[in-house]
């Protein structure tokens, strides 16, 4: 079985997904340890009502975002984790982490990528006119947001839509598409390889797999 690392920084509806997900058997794999950037971040208490260990690394703990990282790379290892999930992870990861664990981390980020990487993606989306948003689960390299996509999901953006809306028609997406992702690497049916996503050992497009 696989084991599951998730990393989060806030409410953690999609470390719940995930948790769920585990435990009505949709992922072989289990969730072993939740780690956090933020002590207070609500994700924790989610992990601790079910019993999943969970550990805070603070910045102002190290002297530097490497060491930082590096601190949490050991911890990991000493967990024998074998796929970490960013579920919200307001931290950019540092070269050496993210070569480290190499094909091995996956993030779910609220745009279609390559569109609106970084933060204020809904902001950015409805400024620009757009009529469409969606969500985007990729495999994570040492450029922010620019790793191998695997899925992407779309929502409207209807004209008299406010952000909220739109904010909890692409989070529901999220609570769908990311535990069958999790699901596909577990089964050993997702992997890396050169840095593009291959799904059954078929190399997925640009823009990740697209059902018939």
């Amino acid at each position: 079985m696989i084991n599951i690392a998730v990393l989060v920084s806030g409410e953690g509806s999609n470390l719940q997904a995930l948790i769920d997900a585990c435990r009505n058997g949709s992922i072989n794999g289990k969730i072993v340890t939740v780690v956090s950037n933020q002590s207070d971040a609500y994700a924790l208490q989610r992990a601790h009502d079910v019993g999943i260990e969970n550990r805070t690394f603070l910045r102002s703990n190290y002297a530097n975002n490497r060491l930082m990282d590096c601190a949490v790379a050991d911890y990991l290892e000493q967990r024998q984790v074998d796929l970490i999930v960013l579920a919200g992870y307001m931290k950019i990861l540092t070269e050496g982490f993210v070569q480290r664990f190499a094909g091995k981390i996956l993030n779910i980020h609220p745009s279609l990528l390559p569109k609106y990487p970084g933060l204020d993606t809904y902001r950015r989306a409805m400024e620009a006119g757009d009529r469409e948003h969606g969500t985007t689960v990729h495999f994570v390299n040492e450029t922010v947001d620019g790793g191998a996509i695997v899925l992407q999901a779309k929502v409207p953006i209807f004209s008299d839509d406010q952000q909220t809306d739109v904010v909890d028609r692409v989070k529901a997406q999220e609570r769908q598409i990311y535990p069958l992702v999790v699901a596909w690497f577990c089964d050993g049916r997702l992997c890396l390889h050169s840095d593009k996503a291959y799904l059954d050992n078929q190399p997925l497009a640009a823009d990740g797999y697209a059902a018939e």
